[in-house]
């Protein structure tokens, strides 16, 4: 096991997250300290096996600014996938007490700004707080085909789509549009999943775009919390139209629509999705339409303890 330090007072390894990350054989199990401060960086880690470690999620913050509309280097727009703060790769990645932040501002300025992109194989995430406005929170893998050009420009384009596992647990996770996308198999677990008003009509919490025969994305035992105007949110709306979420003893504010799920641009394309809600209480706890599947308290275990075995890591 590799251990490192970083602090901005010297006093560490390193004075840049990326410097540390960068130190790192790939080979190598490494677990990185991260002393309080905000580090202004785009940080890029693609380590096989390394922990990230701050001080606290109020103390020691990554934060960058790129969005989607906003020039890029190589003369084109910089495009959603390549507007993160952080992208993860590797075998397995944790990350725990710290904050990763989009700091771009709202999509209607700015388009799509990823805080943190995470496509390693196993991700595990505690007490961190992930905040942004459109698209915070990218759980890869990308699907197949892109619908516009350029529409998937980024650190995977052209690579084969990998399945992956991830697990959040009291985390807080912040956005409008879509804040939570992507196609992999993950597990909320008592996270507060906070909607921010940027004062537009409706927005969604999640786009999921995962296959058929994964899990999707499950929420258990989670706080859903917003400013924005009572029934303007939707739970989720499916970025492909075999995505999945599951909404399962939660507690919905009042923003969320009486519908709680609907189509991808309003279309009416849920056939293939698979939207499921049980045990919700709340303001925004309300009879669903009937392709919001209701599963009894049996099924509902089952899948929690199923999205447990696929996702958690052994304790």
């Amino acid at each position: 096991m590799l251990n490192l330090t970083v602090a901005q007072d010297g006093s560490g390894d390193y004075a840049s997250i990326s410097e540390a990350v960068l130190a790192v054989p790939y080979e190598l199990e490494a677990e990185i300290t991260i002393g309080p401060g905000v580090y202004r960086e785009k940080l890029v880690c693609e380590k096989r096996r390394i922990t990230l470690r701050g001080a606290g999620a109020d103390a020691t913050r990554l934060v960058w600014g790129d969005g989607g509309r906003l020039p890029h280097p190589d003369g084109r727009s910089t495009h959603t996938f390549r507007s993160y703060t952080a992208f993860f790769s590797g075998e397995q990645l944790t990350v725990e007490d710290l904050t990763i932040e989009n700091d771009a501002g709202p999509g209607s300025a700015v388009g799509q700004a990823v805080a943190a992109y995470v496509d390693s194989a196993r991700a595990v995430f505690r007490r961190v707080k992930l905040l942004g406005n459109q698209d915070t929170l990218f759980c890869a893998p990308l699907p197949e085909k892109e619908r516009e050009k350029d529409g998937f420009l980024g650190p995977r384009t052209f690579a084969p789509r990998r399945a992956t596992a991830q697990y959040y647990q009291n985390c807080e996770i912040a956005g409008d549009i879509d804040f939570i996308f992507g196609g992999a198999d993950a597990l909320f677990e008592q996270c507060t999943l906070r909607t921010v008003d940027n004062h537009i009509p409706h927005s969604y919490i999640t786009a999921p775009s995962g296959p058929a025969d994964g899990l999707g994305f499950v929420f258990w035992d989670c706080d859903f919390v917003s400013d924005c105007p009572a029934g303007t949110i939707y739970l989720g709306r499916p970025w492909r139209p075999t995505g999945k979420t599951a909404v399962l003893d939660c507690r919905l504010g009042a923003h969320i629509s009486p519908e709680g799920f609907i189509g991808w641009n309003d279309r009416t394309d849920t056939d293939l999705a698979q939207f499921v809600e049980a045990g919700s209480s709340g303001e925004g706890a309300a009879p669903r339409p009937a392709w919001v599947h209701a599963p009894s308290a049996a099924d509902a275990a089952a899948l929690l303890a199923r999205a447990r075995k696929r996702c958690r890591p052994e304790l």
